[in-house]
This record gives C-alpha cells, sequence and structure tokens, in this order.
C-alpha cells in the first residue's frame, strides 16, 4: 500500500478536480460519508458528537460529517474555532447546510468560551477533531492549542478526520501539541505520518475512506513510499521444489564472531537456515572453532587465521576466498570485532570478494564506515543493515539527525551508495537505490534484545540463497523478522523472550498459507483498516 506526503495529496486533490472534474464539494461528500461509516462500526452506541471544526477543508468535512450524523437521527453539535466569516469554498457550503438544518453550532470568541465548551464535550458520546488538516506545517499556538489539550484530558472517546490535529502528515511528529485519537479516518492513502512513530500513537486504529480520487495517480517511483503487507510480498516467497536437495536451496557462507561474540554468528546462521538456506558454513576464528562445532549442529564450521587472539586476521583471506567459491551468498559483520587486523581482513574482503552478494551487519558497518573503497567496491550488491547509531557513523549524521528523517536519510544514502539499506528501528525502513522505500509495520518490543539483528541478518541471507534480489530478501527478511517477534509476544508476553526463541516461529509462519493470502474482505464498503 502506498504512503503520501501532504504535497503528494494536493496533487492528487488537484488532479481529480482539474482533471477529472470531480468537485471538491463531491469529494467532501464522500470523506464525510466515510467518517460516519466508520463512527458506526467502532461505536454503534455512539449518539451524541461534539464535532471540533477549523476554517478550512478539514472543518468542512466535519460539518458535513455532523450533517450527516443529524440526518441519520443522532444528535450533533459543532463547535467552530473561529468566526463563521473566516470559512470560504466548500468549508462554507457545508456551514450553510448545517445552520439550515437548525443543528446547534457555536463559535469561539474568546478565551472564555473554552471551558464552556469543555463541559458539553464532556457530556457527548464522541469529540469528532476536523480543527486541522494534512498541510500543518507550524506549531499550533493560542486557543486552538487549549482546544486541543482540553480535548485530550477529556474521557469521550476521539476521532480525528483525515489526520490527528497537531501531526505532521509526513514526519509524524506533533507540531507543539497533537490530539491523540482513537480512531483516525484518513482519506485517499495513509499518510506517512501516521504509519511512523511516534504518528502512530497519535493516530490509533486507522481507517482509510476511498472518497473518489483519481485511479490513475501515483507518486514519481523515486518519491514513493510503500507500507509491507504480507498478501503483497506472498509472491515473494522461495517455493519448495519436491525434488530438490541441499544444494538446490543454496549454500551461504557466514563471517561473524570473535571472542565474547560466538552468539551472532550462531544466530546469523540459524536465521539463514530457518529462512530455507540448503547449507550454511560458518567462517570463524580457529581458536573458537571447537565452541561452535558445540554450538552449531546443523550448520558447518570452518576454522580460520587469527589476526588477534579470537578475531580473524588478513591472514584469512586466501582461504575465505576459496570458501566462497560455489556459494550464494555472504553475510559478513555480526560479532566479528573492530579489532585494527579484522579491520585489514575485511577491507581487502569488501574490494576482492566481488562474485556474491552481501549482508553487512553490526561490527562490519563499523568498519565499512571508515573504508570509503570497501563502499564503493560494494555498489549494486550488497545489503547494509545499520541501527541508528551505525547509520550515524556510515553518513557523519548525529543519531538525532538520522532518527528526525529516517525516510531521508536511508533513501539518499541507498542512492549515493547504490546498497539496499534496512535501517533498523520501530517501522524500518528498506531503502531501494533503483525504486521506492518499504516501510515496515510489523515489529514488536521483543526484537528489542541482543541478538535479534543477527537472527534478522541470517533470514535476509537465507532469502538471498534461494535466488531473490537485494531489495526482495531485504523486503521479505525484515517483514519476517518483525511478524514473529510480534507472534511470539502474543503467545509468550512481552518480555524475557530470546532470539533464539524468535527462530522457533519462522517454519510456521512461512507456511501459512491464510495468513499470506488475500487481504481480510472489507469489514466497510470502500473503507480499509490499515494494522499500524
Amino acid at each position: 500500500m502506498l504512503l503520501t506526503t501532504a504535497g503528494q495529496m494536493r496533487e492528487w486533490d488537484r488532479r481529480t478536480i482539474e482533471e477529472l472534474g470531480i468537485p471538491g464539494l463531491v469529494l467532501m461528500e464522500n470523506a464525510a460519508r466515510g467518517v460516519i461509516q466508520v463512527i458506526r462500526h467502532c461505536y454503534p452506541q455512539a449518539q451524541k458528537l461534539a464535532v471540533l471544526c477549523g476554517k478550512g477543508n478539514n472543518g468542512g468535512d466535519g460539518l458535513a460529517a455532523a450533517r450527516i450524523f443529524h440526518f441519520l437521527g443522532g444528535q450533533a453539535r459543532v463547535y467552530l474555532s473561529g468566526p463563521r466569516d473566516h470559512l470560504k469554498g466548500d468549508a462554507a457550503y457545508q456551514l450553510k447546510l448545517v445552520e439550515k438544518l437548525g443543528i446547534p453550532l457555536r463559535e469561539w470568541t474568546g478565551p472564555t468560551d473554552t471551558a464552556a465548551f469543555a463541559a458539553e464535550w464532556a457530556d457527548s458520546d464522541l469529540l469528532v477533531d476536523a480543527l486541522l488538516g494534512t498541510g500543518l506545517e507550524k506549531g499550533i499556538t493560542g486557543h486552538l492549542r487549549d482546544w486541543i489539550r482540553t480535548m485530550n484530558e477529556l474521557p469521550p472517546p476521539k476521532v480525528a478526520v483525515d489526520i490527528p490535529s497537531g501531526l505532521s502528515s509526513d514526519s509524524g511528529r506533533p507540531l507543539g501539541i497533537c490530539t491523540r485519537a482513537d480512531v483516525t479516518v484518513t482519506f485517499g492513502m495513509p499518510k506517512l505520518g501516521q504509519v511512523q512513530f511516534p504518528g502512530c500513537r497519535f493516530t490509533g486504529r486507522l481507517f482509510v475512506v476511498d472518497i473518489g480520487l483519481a485511479p490513475t495517480y501515483h507518486p514519481p517511483e523515486a518519491e514513493a513510499v510503500e507500507l509491507l503487507e504480507p498478501f503483497r510480498l506472498a509472491g515473494l516467497l522461495p517455493r519448495r521444489d519436491p525434488e530438490g536437495h541441499k544444494g538446490t536451496f543454496g549454500h551461504v557462507l557466514v563471517l561473524a564472531g570473535s571472542l565474547g561474540k560466538t552468539g551472532a554468528a550462531a544466530m546469523t546462521c540459524l536465521g539463514a537456515l530457518r529462512a530455507g538456506a540448503g547449507l550454511v558454513t560458518l567462517g570463524i576464528p580457529e581458536s573458537l572453532n571447537p565452541i561452535m562445532e558445540v554450538k552449531l549442529t546443523e550448520a558447518m564450521t570452518e576454522p580460520l587465521p587469527e589476526g588477534d587472539p579470537g578475531s580473524l586476521g588478513p591472514e584469512a583471506f586466501l582461504r575465505i576466498q576459496t570458501l566462497s567459491k560455489g556459494k550464494k551468498a555472504l553475510a559478513v559483520g555480526p560479532g566479528i570485532s573492530l579489532s585494527a587486523k579484522t579491520k585489514s581482513l575485511l577491507q581487502i574482503l569488501f574490494k576482492h570478494i566481488t562474485h556474491l552478494p552481501m549482508v553487512v551487519d553490526a561490527d562490519g558497518l563499523t568498519h565499512l564506515a571508515e573504508s570509503p573503497e570497501g563502499l564503493k567496491a560494494l555498489a549494486g550488491r550488497a545489503i547494509l543493515t545499520p541501527h541508528p547509531g551505525e547509520m550515524a557513523r556510515l553518513t557523519g549524521l548525529s543519531v538525532e539527525a538520522v532518527q528526525s528523517d529516517r525516510i531521508g536519510v536511508a533513501r539518499a544514502y541507498a542512492r549515493e551508495k547504490q546498497v539496499v539499506v534496512v535501517l533498523k528501528g520501530p517501522r524500518t525502513v528498506i531503502a531501494d537505490p533503483e525504486g521506492p522505500i518499504y516501510l515496515n509495520p510489523t515489529a514488536h518490543s521483543v526484537l528489542a534484545s541482543g541478538g535479534t539483528g543477527d537472527v534478522l541478518t541470517g533470514l535476509i541471507l537465507g532469502f538471498l540463497s534461494q535466488g531473490l534480489s537485494l531489495s526482495a530478501a531485504a523486503r521479505l527478511g525484515v517483514f519476517v523478522h518483525g511478524q514473529i517477534g510480534l507472534q511470539a509476544a502474543q503467545k509468550r508476553g512481552e518480555k524475557g523472550i530470546l532470539a533464539s526463541e524468535l527462530l522457533e516461529e519462522v517454519p510456521g509462519l512461512l507456511s501459512d498459507q491464510k495468513f499470506w493470502g488475500s487481504p481480510l474482505p472489507e469489514p466497510i464498503p470502500m473503507i480499509k483498516e490499515v494494522k499500524i
């Protein structure tokens, strides 16, 4: 599913009105009907609405919704955030209809009104937030700030029209203050800010209403952002040939682990096997090989020459070069150590192992950040899987700068370096240098523990081994990783789940045809609930 920015939505509206000739009033009417349908679906007992309306088209949507609710026998009260004569165009037309029907309407004239209105709002079954729309760019001040704060403090549930007032449509950050909606009814497509953190915390349940916008409009691919959905990913799942053998499903090489960090190597290998790789060979410092022989039953190990005790050195390169022959993909970095000699090895490896797609993670990313030539050599054949701190090292930005524009930073780096970037975190970003950005909605705090990132590296590697492209393997690996975290939490609770236990969820998930099948029927015609 595509996600949109405020600018893209304005362009979509413009094309619909100007090129197709569908009047804005028709779109507003469809939007308002969608709002009332969702209210009736989520709150069937609600009889009294307080509808808070701004002066723009968002307020017009609210006025139209109040009228429709009135027609259906409910009680609606409208509260304008300013004088009536401030409403223009379609919103002013909707106001006239509300007035003709005698729907109770009050307008804000001064600070004392807010306290008086609050008592009436508290007596409502629902508060409908139609104050500010997706075009908001600056912080909220004055009485609008007081209205939003008061709404948030009152017990009735809140339904936001298009977007919670005060939420940035693009970044998902509150602009000073923001409505904490229980339900948001948005139009056309979900907005970027509603799906990202912290915006999803303010959005609540998200419903998308088809209001009749031009079906031919799509953002340019260079600007597109897609939300990963299981039924769209189903076609990427590797098919298992009933006549296949272990060689059919690919042999991968993992270079990982050092003294004190053998667990990272084990998690990566097991992740690849769970994703369906036929064979996995782990290249490990020779002194640690006896440990890995015990720790790993299903993967093969290859003891390699060390630089410093317990970590790989440049002496291992020739053996690695030989090992890489016949492999389908290579993972480098989990727990591999930050020693200078390991860095020397990786600088050689990045430049000279050029025939394999590569997943680079953890310590490998730290070394890569100091190796411009290595980065250049990886163009077109690597997936980098940084957390925000590693992304900061790769880009030279602060962690705060990375987190404030996760999509923009990942997109720019992927295109500059021609690598696929998996920027980890809640709502992991997958940046394809040649295509759109993908945003993963599946995640859970159980993934915030040691070893889960190594599992992700292994999953992606396992999908690469079965012939998926870099972008496809990254998307499928990230989605499966998030979903197994969610499933494990649902079964066993949110605390104390180990990374190794997540792997137990993978086979069942990959085989669950119902989960990967067609989307569920829409409970309301022309309206889709998006799980965020």
